[in-house]
């Protein structure tokens, strides 16, 4: 009983270790995937801003103009001051900016913008792919868990309930073996006091056995002393009454 209690007790601690370690496991893989999507909805984000800002030169009706914001009070005197500046400059006769290039050269380009935008809508297909591939391990990996969780509760709950029955058996079984101790104890007195009685009466029987004869003649000289004394006392009743007879004879 004590082995089958050790063996269960040992079992339990071992599924809440498992429990515990499968739970740290876990959190670190959910940490894993939080981290993975982030930097991935972060990397989304900044290709899908660098295609955008492409499209702005060569794809115009692609493009999507960020929403507009009203400007803080710092950032309009900024901006108020950067248009002076250029106003200035052009009224400085500074030189204008280059004239753009001829159509040849902006065909060229165009060409290269679109390899660059389809790099760029292949790098995001594959965090995509890279995110579903996470999302699905992510619930794979939630769902095992949880099942695993399940089911090393309902055993923990079955183990300790066994657990909690064989000691109450243990603890029934050692009552009962203090009582049948006590009781072997009585049991042993009790033996040994009727063992010495028995003793005692083994001693007076030898001591019968080994003085029989003696007291047996002991016993027969008594009783032929009674026989002597007997016949004694007789005779000396027939002598009175033989002398009472002659005084009522002399008397008469």
């Amino acid at each position: 009983m004590t082995d089958e209690i050790k063996a269960i007790s040992a079992g339990i601690k071992a599924l809440d270790k498992d429990v515990a370690e499968s739970t740290e496991t876990r959190k670190e893989e959910h940490d894993d995937f939080s981290e993975l999507m982030a930097q991935d909805g972060a990397a989304k984000n900044l290709l899908g801003y660098a295609k955008n800002r492409l499209n702005k030169y060569y794809n115009p009706k692609l493009y999507k103009a960020p929403p507009k914001r009203e400007l803080s009070e710092e950032e309009r005197i900024s901006s108020n001051f950067g248009n002076f500046v250029d106003i200035h400059e052009h009224r400085g006769n500074v030189a204008p900016p280059p004239p753009p290039d001829a159509p040849k050269a902006y065909a060229k380009k165009g060409e290269e913008s679109t390899g660059v935008i389809a790099m760029l809508d292949l790098l995001v297909a594959d965090l995509d792919k890279e995110m579903t591939e996470a999302q699905t391990t992510e619930k794979n990996g939630q769902q095992a868990y949880e099942k695993f969780v399940s089911e090393a509760a309902a055993k923990r709950a079955t183990d300790s309930k066994d657990l909690t029955d064989k000691e109450g058996y243990k603890a029934e079984a050692e009552t009962e073996l203090q009582t049948a101790k006590e009781g072997k104890t009585a049991t042993v007195r009790e033996l040994m006091a009727t063992e010495k009685y028995i003793s005692s009466l083994h001693g007076e029987c030898d001591w019968l056995i080994s003085n029989f004869d003696l007291r047996k003649n002991a016993r027969a000289g008594e009783i032929e002393s009674l026989k002597t004394a007997k016949a004694v006392l007789s005779g000396a009743d027939f002598s009175f009454l033989q002398k009472q007879a002659r005084s009522l004879r002399g008397g008469l």
